[in-house]
């Protein structure tokens, strides 16, 4: 039988993975950690007590993998995605067929809490690959485990989030920022934290079993402005220059290849849909979560891109 407080969380060793677990390991939940790599997620068991967390080796795309992973727990975390396609992991085998490995393991083992990370746009009909795969992920998961819970937020930010950190990493060096299709494209960040206290809400409470969440955080933003708020953060002055679609995805192209790399075609497609919620579903605001905004947020972790550093304090917007 299951221990109806233990949890395997999937990805719990990125970006969201990090809060979730801090979050469950204060509350007293047994964890174990599934990962392709296990030394890499050695950093999160401080996070609690001894053998509180412990990090198992698990690649979603093998079932055998997923279904050990998951034997004696009480609920799962489906925490993995990834934002390009290369070599083996691929969107349809990471998003779509690893969700679904989840889904059925968790199935077979009786488990009927489990929480899975989609995207605002997920959508079966978008040219992007990203969001149509996130929908098609969603798609299998309710046809196996109707009990799931789904949860699609915005853009995530915080301390080591790869969306603030990027752009005010490049002000530091280039002397102009892009506005891919002009900068008018919309978001509804949310704040990463906001998002962990979701997932325990979602594990902890009957009533969230089942539905789909749309979550944004309290603002909306153009992409320009998001440019802006982070160019005032972090002190720098830098021209904001507006590339228009078709030269972004040839830059796109190119650029795809590089490890890491800054910009895709796939994510061209994503900028030109917005990035807010829809007010179709519930959201943020059916949760007891009180919502941090971008601007009190950031300052806190961008300090670093100053021109002196964390020591120079909050510079004029004009300044650099």
């Amino acid at each position: 039988m299951p221990v109806q407080r233990s949890v395997t969380v999937f990805g719990g060793s990125g970006f969201v993975g990090r809060y979730v677990v801090a979050r469950l390991a204060s509350e007293g939940w047994i964890i174990r950690v599934a990962v392709r790599r296990p030394r890499e997620a050695n950093f999160l068991k401080p996070l609690g007590d001894v053998a509180q967390i412990v990090p198992i080796a698990c690649n979603i795309t093998s079932k055998e993998q997923v279904q050990r992973a998951l034997q004696g727990s009480g609920a799962a975390i489906n925490l993995v995605g990834i934002l390009q396609s290369r070599g083996r992991q691929t969107f349809e085998g990471v998003h779509v067929q690893g969700a679904r490995n989840i889904a059925e393991a968790a199935a077979a083992e009786g488990i009927t809490r489990f929480v899975h990370i989609s995207a605002l746009g997920a959508d079966e009909t978008s040219r992007s690959h990203y969001a149509r795969t996130k929908a098609l992920a969603e798609k299998a998961i309710r046809e196996v485990l109707p009990t799931a819970a789904i949860l699609r937020p915005s853009v995530v930010f915080g301390p080591e989030d790869s969306f603030f950190n990027r752009f005010a990493s490049m002000a530091r060096f280039s002397p102009f920022l892009p506005l891919i299709g002009g900068g008018t494209t919309r978001f509804q960040p949310l704040y990463v934290g906001d998002l962990a206290d979701v997932v325990l809400e979602c594990l902890g409470k009957k009533d969230r079993a089942g539905q789909t969440y749309e979550l944004g955080g309290p603002g909306i933003y153009s992409f320009k402005e998001l440019m802006e708020l982070i160019l005032a953060t972090i002190g720098r002055r830098r021209k904001l220059i507006s590339i228009p679609w078709g030269l972004a995805s040839f830059m796109g192209s190119f650029l795809e290849k590089l490890p890491n790399a800054p910009l895709t075609r796939d994510q061209v497609e994503q900028l030109k849909t917005d990035n807010v919620v829809s007010g179709q579903l519930p959201g943020l605001q059916d949760f007891e979560v009180e919502p941090h905004s971008v601007e009190v947020i950031i300052p806190t972790y961008l300090d670093r891109y100053r021109r002196h550093g964390r020591a120079a304090g909050r510079l004029s917007p004009g300044a650099g």
